[in-house]
């Protein structure tokens, strides 16, 4: 079973995009409460961009709006869950650059939406 199967299925659940991201959070931090490695960081993260792409595909709003939407999203997700998968001893270091790895994070997912887009349209 994945680590991202217990949030996705409890956002499933909900309708709105922003219930939707906030379920999925809640949940995540439920399993990650234990710690999480890097690849089980990414696999929450991938999971959330996708499912939040699939809601905001639905909006009637522009594309850019909608991108957005998912890079907040996607933004809370490293703010509330990233420090779980780093260790103690390299923590310090995190500190100083973790805004860095937020803004690198948050640049990559904005082309990758591109590709994730789609992958999720053409599943419909």
């Amino acid at each position: 079973m994945s680590i991202a199967d217990t949030p996705a299925a409890a956002a499933d659940e909900v309708l709105d995009l922003a219930s939707k991201v906030r379920s999925y959070i809640a949940h995540a931090k439920q399993v990650a409460a234990d710690g999480l490695t890097i690849a089980e960081f990414g696999e929450l993260l991938f999971r959330l961009m996708s499912i939040a792409v699939e809601a905001a595909d639905g909006i009637p709003v522009s594309g850019e709006e909608r991108k957005q939407w998912v890079l907040s999203a996607v933004g809370a997700l490293f703010d509330e869950l990233v420090d779980y998968a780093i260790p103690l001893p390299v923590k310090p270091f995190w500190l100083l650059f973790k805004p860095g790895f937020r803004s690198l994070l948050l640049k990559l997912t904005s082309g990758a939406i591109e590709v994730v887009l789609p992958l999720i349209r053409g599943g419909q």
